[in-house]
């Protein structure tokens, strides 16, 4: 931002209490005509609330906020909207069963007369549709018809069909494939041209440094540093996000692998994967690459039961293991982290204490009964090892931070003592302090304990996040077209040959 330009948007001393919660401290922020600010910070911080404080969700307990020089208290959402500033959330706020141009023009359809103006509905739509990069696309055609990375430019249509002039993103590529991300970077360099002023929140921050001008870092619902983005060291950042220095972002203890924990033998699913070997050994991280829709998940789904199997073998601490459900694999020592902890992975509705215990309740009461206290008395050591952010075992889960949440469903399977962990996507969407929690344990189970008696855990991961791969992995294998290929040690990969097999391109024999 230019030091003669007035700002388009000021955000001064914003405070927000929620009972006795004080989410924000006196958050201070500017943002400019036609840049990029990256929000950072974990979650928990004060992203989302300073947000929707700014979008009119909430009202500010204290503070000011200006916006081209004017003062500027929104009264709610659509009240924000109308004035130019918009907000896509992580998770879209779109209607499914609406057309695209429903959903551009919902609460300000033009009308003619009492009817619904639909030729102008539709050329507005085209317009918005255009603008954003989809000029394929029919308006007419249903939400629920679009591929995930097209309901989100259908969102930032409706904010360019209001004549948008500040953008907030929440976390905008973290269900994208990467061809979806270079799209949406595209489109926001076009935006900011145009003028209008973007707020970028990710975890991503080689996102922050390749789209964003400046950063603005969130700890504990206060603005604790800012910058020019790409001229501070990424552990700096980091340091300002957590309040302490990340010394290592990738911990990796001398690790050896030990005897076969899992055993694929050209494994095939009813539809994917097509055909799936590998040996993952005690003692080893093993990660799998691959492009969104390559068979990645569903090789974890088919392995764990939750897919079905049409052939090949499953071998498990060297025993040959029919096709089976869940129960079984829990039984024989199998854990999987779903890569959609949401709906799959948790159950948001119950505590922590019963999330953690679920898979394994022997022990915690008389008979088939279960009694919360030791309910509790069982979740408190994960609780506090992980450790978990939370108010005790009794929260729900749906109450707590993404990163939280994670940690959780990890400890499920530490709960349930599994021998092979199934990891998939296993710190997508979380804050970067999360993130090194997770990788420590990662490392710490790989590694074991013999004198405590606890031997080296097996472990898959797998994740679209290659910087990730390479940093935890002992081995990589690369799934391409339903096929997964030879694993190889992670000193033979780059993030550029890792995609190049991905993408079917890989020369190597």
């Amino acid at each position: 931002m230019s030091e003669a330009a007035a700002p388009l948007l000021t955000v001064a001393g914003i405070t927000k209490n929620f009972g006795a919660t004080r989410a924000l401290k006196g958050v201070d922020l500017t943002l400019a005509r036609g840049e990029v600010l990256a929000l950072i910070g974990e979650n928990g911080a004060g992203k989302s609330t300073l947000m929707k404080v700014l979008s009119g969700a909430h009202p500010a307990d204290t503070g000011t906020m200006t916006f081209e020089g004017a003062p500027y208290a929104p009264r709610g959402p659509l009240h924000a909207r109308s004035l130019g500033v918009c907000m896509i959330y992580q998770e879209l706020a779109l209607a499914p069963h609406l057309s695209a141009m429903e959903n551009i023009l919902l609460g300000i359809e033009p009308t003619r007369g009492p009817l619904m103006d639909w030729r102008e509905t539709r050329a507005i739509a085209r317009r918005a549709l255009d603008e954003v990069g989809l000029p394929h696309l029919d308006p007419a055609t249903l939400v629920e018809d679009l591929s995930i990375a097209e309901q989100q430019l259908v969102e930032i249509a409706r904010a360019v069909a209001v004549g948008c002039k500040v953008l907030v993103l929440d976390e905008p590529t973290s269900s994208l494939t990467q061809k979806d991300v270079q799209a949406l970077f595209a489109l926001v360099r076009r935006l900011r041209a145009k003028g209008v002023a973007i707020v970028y929140i990710s975890h991503a921050l080689e996102e922050i440094e390749a789209l964003c001008d400046r950063f603005t870092v969130l700890r504990d619902g206060e603005t604790v540093g800012h910058g020019i983005a790409g001229q501070v060291p990424t552990h700096d950042i980091i340091a300002l996000m957590v309040g302490r220095a990340v010394e290592d972002l990738y911990p990796r203890s001398p690790r050896h692998a030990a005897e076969p924990a899992l055993e694929l033998r050209a494994l095939a699913g009813k539809k994917s994967p097509r055909s799936a070997s590998l040996t993952l050994h005690r003692g080893e991280v093993v990660g799998i690459a691959g492009l969104i829709g390559s068979g990645r998940t569903e090789t974890l789904r088919a392995l764990f039961g939750l897919d079905a199997v049409a052939s090949g073998e499953i071998r498990i601490h060297g025993n040959l293991t029919p096709p089976a459900g869940p129960a079984d694999r829990w039984a024989r020592g199998l854990g999987l982290v779903s890569e959609d902890r949401k709906t799959e992975g948790l159950a948001q509705n119950l505590s922590i204490a019963e999330n953690l215990t679920l898979s394994r309740l022997e022990g915690l009461g008389p008979w088939r009964f279960v009694l919360p206290s030791r309910q509790d008395a069982a979740a408190a050591p994960w609780i506090r090892d992980f450790p978990i952010k939370c108010q005790g075992g009794h929260q729900p889960v749906e109450a707590l931070s993404g990163g939280n949440q994670q940690k959780v469903a990890i400890a499920r399977l530490l709960h349930h003592d599994c021998d092979v962990l199934l990891l998939d996507e296993p710190t997508r969407g979380i804050d970067v302090g999360s993130k090194a929690q997770i990788y420590a344990w990662i490392d710490k189970l790989a590694l074991g304990d013999p004198a405590a008696g606890r031997p080296p855990k097996a472990v898959l991961v797998v994740s679209s996040y290659l910087p990730e791969l390479l940093g935890i992995c002992d081995r990589i294998a690369v799934m391409t077209r339903g096929v997964l290929g030879e694993a190889r040690p992670v000193a033979e990969w780059t993030e550029h040959s890792l995609m190049l097999a991905a993408t079917g391109q890989d020369q190597r024999g």
